[in-house]
């Protein structure tokens, strides 16, 4: 050291480990805590919604269920004769599903059946289609889907009559080149600004009026009836 230098004194000091690792160890306790908190919460939000949801959606679904086929149209319990359909291509389901049956004097009269819409704008449409015994349409409705306000959702009764209109047809009524948009040379109209949305509806009503012709004989069996679940084999 040179003449005349003041030594400095070093101030550093050799780092406190123990006190760090609590520290990391306390951080590290605090965010699994919250780790956990939040999956929790999250798990039981989802389970309530999704209670809430399915309760609205059977709601909605035999709101839907008399409008296709009044009180006065059968003499059942509708809500309670149903037969359990296998997975279908025709109805795009890939689960077991259950239509529903209405009955006059013993006899089935018509059956209400579940059919996936899966090319939406915007994802799947859950339709219930209605059909009489003699094949023709007795009525359509979406049950849940997620298309556009204001331009896709034109297929939910509340907001146009477009659905409506599917009621007396069939198979042969239009014709096979008949079932589509007017846009792709069908019957049916489209919507303005939106096109997708009722192309994929009304391929789907088109499928279940197929699944119901390759599956009549047993849909149109009442002892399958009467509110006891039976499983209909089909396509897959």
């Amino acid at each position: 050291m040179s003449d005349g230098q003041i030594p400095l004194k070093d101030t550093s000091k050799a780092p406190d480990r123990s006190g760090l690792l609590q520290s990391i160890f306390r951080n590290s306790l605090g965010l699994g805590l919250f780790a956990v908190f939040t999956v929790g919460l999250i798990s039981v939000t989802w389970t309530m919604t999704r209670e809430r949801i399915e309760t609205q959606v059977r709601a909605y679904e035999a709101k839907a269920l008399m409008e296709i086929l009044p009180a006065d149209t059968h003499d059942n319990v509708l809500v309670d004769s149903k037969v359990v359909l296998e997975p279908s291509r025709l109805l795009s389901s890939q689960e077991q599903r259950e239509a529903y049956i209405a009955l006059n004097d013993g006899e089935v009269s018509a059956v209400i059946l579940p059919v996936t819409a899966p090319d939406g704008y915007s994802g799947r449409i859950e339709l219930l289609v209605g059909i009489n015994r003699n094949g023709t349409l007795a009525g359509v409705r979406a049950i849940t889907h997620k298309e556009t306000p204001g331009l896709g959702d034109k297929i939910n009764t509340n907001v146009t009559d477009w659905i409506l209109g599917f009621a007396g047809k069939s198979l042969g009524n239009p014709v096979t080149e008949g079932w589509g948009v007017k846009k792709d040379g069908g019957e049916f109209d489209q919507f303005t600004g939106a096109t997708i949305t009722p192309r994929a509806v009304v391929a789907a009503v088109y499928r279940a009026l197929q699944y119901f012709e390759a599956n009549r004989n047993l849909l149109l069996d009442p002892l399958r009836m009467t509110g006891v679940r039976q499983e209909i084999q089909h396509d897959k």
